[in-house]
């Protein structure tokens, strides 16, 4: 088994961060559906990411970047960039550690989830709707404040943090045949990767991603990081690249990386709706979209699926009444 780096965390630093968040998470239920079980012609079990705190994955990520610090460098705080899960769990961490959260989003990012991020307790920055100025916004703010740089996915401490989805998993369903996560930045694919071979070296870890979002696709084929395309998904929580650090992670431990269309993302994202009658958003339905149209095999075995989150915006589905209403 590889030690941790720099670059990578290992087994060992994903049952510590186990033992560091638990305090602070969810342990989220697994679920199944018989008729999804029909449909697919497996046994399909979900861990469901959507019911944890911030409604994703990613406070456990967050979660030990913030708890990792030590005391006299975490008094400086933390600061990202996200327009997304991300913003709103380093803010709940970095609130309940009682330290500050330099958060910077684009100013194009919707104002419920600038509200949000406000109130987990997340000072907010805004900048210009580019990479670029996320970047240059955060580095600033790491100039002027001291605070440490906590990376959305591209972080050995979030990568280890996410890792803990799948050690929860395995535990509570030890006979796993298979595991299949969302990918984007791939931080949660890459923590599931290490925690799952360690524990059953024959699982396969397979990687979903919308075919109109294939950069993980494409660059496993082209043994490089290629650039996410503008926004063109439903799904889009999966619109960033792989990065320096979860590349050669899911390069190295990823069985595959399977596509969905997107007919299908929704088709599966109204299933685990109306069947299992939880609420999930779009980018959680992209791995059962895989397993309802790709022959991946796994007819009759034990397959899990995360279920990456819950921030559904529901105003898209359920229109606001008109105010005269409201108030009744």
């Amino acid at each position: 088994m590889q030690a941790a780096t720099p670059e990578r965390p290992d087994f060992a630093a994903i049952r510590a961060a186990q033992d560091r968040i638990r305090p602070f998470i969810h342990r989220t239920p697994v679920l199944t559906s018989s008729a999804i079980n029909e449909m697919t012609g497996a046994n399909v079990f979900f861990k469901c990411e959507n019911l944890q705190k911030v409604g994703a994955f990613k406070f456990r990520g967050a979660c030990n970047a913030v708890f990792s610090l030590g005391d006299e460098e975490a008094a400086r705080g933390v600061v990202t960039h996200s327009s997304g899960n991300h913003a709103a769990a380093l803010a709940l961490a970095a609130k309940k550690r009682g330290i500050p959260a330099y958060i910077v989003m684009p100013r194009t990012a919707p104002a419920i989830k600038q509200i949000a991020v406000e109130g987990y307790g997340g000072r907010v920055t805004l900048c210009e709707p580019t990479q670029a100025a996320r970047e240059a916004a955060a580095a600033e703010l790491v100039q002027s404040t001291g605070a440490n740089l906590v990376h959305p996915y591209d972080d050995v401490r979030v990568i280890a943090g996410q890792g803990t989805a799948a050690l929860e998993f395995l535990d509570e369903v030890p006979d796993l045949d298979a595991i299949l996560t969302p990918v984007g930045g791939g931080g949660l694919l890459s923590g599931t990767a290490i925690a799952a071979k360690a524990l059953r070296p024959a699982i396969r870890v397979i990687g979903c991603e919308p075919a109109l979002a294939d950069d993980a696709a494409q660059s496993l084929r082209e043994g490089r990081i290629v650039p996410a395309r503008p926004p063109v998904t439903i799904a889009d929580g999966l619109l960033t690249s792989l990065g320096k650090i979860t590349f050669p992670i899911v390069r190295d431990l990823v069985d595959t990386i399977a596509l969905a269309e997107e007919t299908e993302i929704v088709s599966a994202l109204r299933i685990i709706l109306e069947r299992m009658k939880i609420v999930i958003e779009p980018s959680s339905a992209v791995p059962l979209a895989v397993l309802l149209s790709r022959p991946l095999g796994l007819t009759g075995r034990q397959v899990g699926i995360i279920l990456t989150g819950g921030n559904l915006d529901v105003s898209k589905i359920v229109p606001m009444p008109p105010s005269n209403q409201a108030t009744r």
